[in-house]
């Protein structure tokens, strides 16, 4: 089995993974991912939409299985085969932002629990580390900020959407005015906005 990332928008796939696609006799992905990798998928190609997650595993050797963004961040890499890296998420925010990813902690909040996630998130910010947070539809933006106030000096909270499609959306407030999602799937950069001097 071959799990490939297809990038978390149009044209984010590398030239490895249109290759691999290219040459697939069977697809599964979610139906974002599948429209995403949909022009490199060969015709008579079998393409199926992946319906329940806990089946990935028993899929036969020749499969691919797209998974949206890079598939080791919180995505499909768990499972055995060979990973294809995608474009992420983290990737396309920190060339948006000109953040070095040295300079950040990843934190998952999707389909986990929140509270752990945000008081992850403050720890990682309290280290002087801006925070990548994936957040789900049911992430409160507001109980995360205000775990973040008073806010101190030049922190900020940059909001994205739709990253890569043609309604990307980018959007930065404070703990005490925090930016609001328009959609359902959105990931969070929580950035102290100091650089710690090292020893």
């Amino acid at each position: 089995m071959r799990i490939v990332g297809v990038g978390c928008g149009p044209g984010m796939l590398t030239m490895e993974a249109a290759r691999t696609i290219s040459g697939a006799s069977l697809v599964y992905g979610s139906r974002r991912a599948i429209d995403l990798a949909r022009e490199h998928i060969p015709e008579g190609c079998t393409v199926r939409e992946i319906d329940d997650y806990r089946s990935l595993r028993a899929l036969p050797g020749d499969a691919v299985v797209l998974s949206t963004g890079d598939p080791m961040l919180a995505g499909l890499g768990y499972l055995e085969g060979e990973v294809i890296p995608g474009i992420s998420s983290l990737q396309v925010v920190l060339a948006r932002l000109h953040i070095p990813m040295a300079r950040v902690s990843v934190v998952v909040a999707h389909g986990r629990n929140h509270r752990e996630a945000i008081l992850e998130a403050v720890a990682e910010v309290g280290r002087g580390r801006a925070v990548f947070l994936l957040a789900d539809p049911e992430f409160d933006i507001h109980t995360c900020a205000a775990q973040f106030l008073p806010a101190p000096p030049g922190l900020t909270i940059t909001l994205c959407e739709q990253l890569g499609y043609p309604d990307e959306r980018l959007v930065t407030g404070t703990p005490d005015a925090p930016p609001l999602p328009l959609r359902d799937l959105f990931v969070l950069l929580i950035d102290p906005g100091v650089r710690r001097k090292t020893a």
